[in-house]
């Protein structure tokens, strides 16, 4: 059976997900992957989305809960099928994934070591989720009430913007005897 046009590029935008995740080796969560994968193609985030789902119907990626965070990893069928397919993918493609792919890494690591999330409870309450994250460890997490969107956006961009004097002062309150 031949692949049309359309079909080929559908197939192409999956097994460019399962080669990047090979090249990664090890789980990540939806917001990384989908980091990595936009900067190293011109894939959008609605292909991304629709690809990754049809990989986990099909049993070439699974995901499971790790440190309260959702994460992807490649299953045996899927490193199988990227053996046999991994050929629809342009050299060029290949070449610039193996070249920025450390470099991409490397900074969503960056990007994820510190994050804050806020969770609406109702229309005007919300949890915000502050944490810092190294190598795939929960190292601190702190979560918090707000009265509001802006309370709740105010607490999270605080968080992610000066963490690194935030948490030693929380960390020396909670040892202080």
């Amino acid at each position: 059976m031949l692949l049309s046009s359309s079909d080929k590029s559908l197939a192409e935008g999956k097994v460019l997900i399962l080669y990047i995740l090979n090249k990664i080796g090890k789980p990540v969560t939806n917001g990384e992957l989908l980091k990595v994968v936009t900067a190293l193609t011109d894939m959008n985030y609605f292909y991304f989305q629709q690809f990754l789902l049809d990989l986990i119907d099909n049993k070439y990626v699974v995901y499971y809960s790790y440190e309260n965070e959702m994460v992807y990893s490649l299953t045996e069928d899927g490193k199988e099928t990227l053996k046999l397919t991994v050929d629809l993918i342009p050299g060029i493609h290949k070449l610039r994934i193996d070249n920025n792919l450390k470099e991409n890494i490397n900074q969503v690591e960056e990007e994820v070591s510190v994050t804050a999330d806020f969770i609406p409870l109702n229309e005007n309450e919300y949890n915000v989720k502050c944490k810092i994250v190294e190598n795939n460890i929960t190292m601190f997490e702190i979560t918090t009430y707000a009265g509001s969107r802006e309370h709740a956006k105010q607490i999270a961009d605080n968080w992610k913007e000066n963490a690194e004097e935030i948490y030693p002062q929380i960390l020396n309150l909670l040892t202080e005897e």
